[in-house]
């Protein structure tokens, strides 16, 4: 029997997708738990913590390759450097990472965690691939939506961003975990770049709501309006790679009634 991928995270919105996708092109996958958790779609669940690091040394071992997703508002460096010592004494040939496009120059608390975990990921011996993509859809769906119901919906001024379908990204991770390490390959980006008052109006359309979006200025926003978020036209390893859906796609097939529904009206 081939060897498993261990993924960690492998319940979160990405997790469960890179999980599917590997276990549907019929690799075997392991998934790091905090709760034990009965085998499904192919994937077994191993109990263990990255925060404590129990569990962490028998979960790694005989899985040549990990895809490291978990991640945590604070204690996300701490948590990796746990991994990574686990799967250098387990001599684990590769080590896929998901970061943030932007993480380098935003200076947010989580954006802070998430560098001091990549440079952990990048110090290592383990062979690694490193992967930087940008807000996921599923993350500025959930606050569009709330803001959505006001009256009038205040926005930040500017805001520019390049929102990406998780899907995507987790087709991408899937390929690299699947291919010899790479080190830091090009960012992955949506396929189109706008504001975030611009994802909030394509909401409210698509919606058929009418709401006045109101643009305010907010401190602390610099770094984000000249560009923070987006990502860069070339880094060291290329310029950005485009997905494939659209956030209008993603918006109407999040708001579409059940097939059930629809078909009973």
């Amino acid at each position: 029997m081939a060897a498993p991928v261990l993924v960690t995270g492998g319940t979160g919105t990405l997790g469960r997708r890179v999980v599917d996708r590997l276990t549907a092109a019929g690799v075997p996958v392991r998934v790091l738990s905090r709760t034990p958790r009965e085998a499904t779609g192919g994937a077994e669940y191993v109990v263990g913590d990255l925060t404590t690091g129990a569990g962490v040394a028998e979960a790694v071992a005989g899985a040549p390759t990990i895809v490291h997703l978990a991640s945590a508002q604070k204690g996300d460096a701490a948590t990796t450097a746990t991994l990574v010592r686990a799967a250098e004494q387990a001599g684990t040939a590769h080590l896929v990472f998901i970061s943030i496009v932007g993480v380098d120059r935003v200076s947010f608390g989580y954006f802070k965690e998430k560098l001091a975990a990549e440079q952990v990921v990048c110090a290592s011996t383990v062979p690694w691939t490193v992967l930087r993509a940008t807000q996921f859809y599923d993350m500025i769906y959930s606050g569009a939506r709330k803001l959505a119901k006001l009256p009038v919906v205040p926005v930040p001024r500017g805001f520019p961003v390049e929102p990406v379908d998780a899907s995507d990204v987790a087709d991408r991770l899937v390929e690299l975990a699947l291919a010899p390490p790479a080190g830091r390959v090009p960012d992955l980006t949506g396929p189109h770049r706008t504001t975030f008052a611009g994802t909030l109006r394509d909401l409210l359309r698509v919606t058929g709501k009418r709401r006045p979006v109101l643009q305010l200025w907010f401190p602390g926003m610099a770094k984000i309006n000249a560009g923070g978020l987006l990502a860069p036209d070339s880094t060291e390893a290329g310029p950005p790679q485009r997905g494939k859906r659209s956030w209008e796609d993603f918006v109407r097939a999040s708001t579409a009634p059940p097939v059930s529904e629809a078909a009973g009206r």
